[in-house]
């Protein structure tokens, strides 16, 4: 299949670079790095085995990039509108759109633009970042789970997910709600902690007390999707995120690199959106709503 990268940062070059290395045709956009990547290629630094892509197929403009089977799209979701621009030039009719991005209700809203095109959510268990031209730095883990929003083709995703295997990448495929909330579960307590008290996952959680909060911001997510009917989320899920972030290297998760690097952050879709659906339902999410506001008056000012 011909697989296309729309952002290829720390999340989709990563996987689009582990796609082409295994022999998928990949092709990436860029945008800041596009000059670099052309002439030096892309480096992934992994703890999995490092590896150089010398000449991946790369383009500053999606309308000199060929029709996609699939199109992983790695974009913070702030950007999001441009996907109206981007994505038609990739498109034919049984494109596979598959968002690897964080929150809730991402897809609901691409659909809304996008209505006869199939999507996907792709939830990256990935520590990685990009923090200089044509390089990625993988830390550890790297799985992602594929849920199916509105995938007319069955086989089509259990390709996609046999093709990142067979690259190297664990990926399983899903059920949607399941898989959205259980990633917000350690997205919400960490991306927003490690902001609004300028620190990485690992000494949060050395801390009694901050160790405390981040369990109980944890199981307001666990409580607010056992409240809108979610299955298989529940106070072991939560622990078995914290015991996962014991094992990880310190890191800085993207709102915090977002921040760091004065970014816009994604408080709509990883914050507003989420309290604003449990509220609806009638489960309020407190302590997340304080840290939201928090978030709101940091990127304020």
């Amino acid at each position: 299949m011909t697989y296309a990268v729309i952002g290829t940062g720390a999340i989709g070059g990563y996987y689009g670079a582990r796609l082409s290395q295994s022999g998928q045709q990949v092709h990436f956009l860029l945008h800041r790095d596009y000059e670099y990547v052309k002439e030096h290629g892309l480096q992934v630094d992994s703890c999995n085995g490092s590896f150089h892509l010398d000449k991946p197929f790369v383009y500053n403009d999606t309308k000199l990039m060929p029709k996609a089977d699939v199109v992983l799209v790695g974009l913070k979701s702030v950007n999001n509108h441009l996907l109206a621009t981007l994505l038609p030039p990739l498109l034919h009719e049984q494109t596979l759109v598959v968002l690897i991005q964080n929150g809730i209700g991402v897809e609901e809203d691409v659909q809304r633009t996008f209505p006869n095109v199939q999507l996907a959510a792709g939830l990256a268990f990935i520590c990685s970042a990009k923090t200089e031209p044509g390089r990625i730095d993988h830390q550890c883990y790297g799985q992602i789970n594929l849920a199916d929003y509105s995938c007319r083709d069955a086989s089509l995703m259990q390709q996609v997910c046999a093709d990142f295997n067979a690259a190297g990448v664990k990926a399983e495929l899903v059920e949607y709600h399941e898989a959205r909330w259980k990633k917000a579960v350690w997205n919400m307590p960490f991306n927003g902690m490690t902001v609004a008290l300028h620190t990485q996952t690992d000494t949060l959680l050395k801390n009694p007390s901050t160790r405390q909060l981040i369990k109980q911001q944890m199981m307001e997510v666990v409580g607010a999707a056992q409240h809108l009917g979610v299955k298989n989320i529940d106070e072991r899920f939560a622990d078995l995120m914290i015991s996962m972030t014991d094992e990880m290297t310190p890191y800085s998760p993207s709102m915090r690199l977002d921040y760091d690097f004065h970014r816009p952050m994604e408080l709509h879709y990883l914050y507003a959106r989420p309290i604003q659906i449990a509220a609806e339902a009638g489960f309020p999410m407190p302590r997340l709503e304080m840290l939201m506001q928090e978030l709101q008056f940091l990127e304020a000012n």
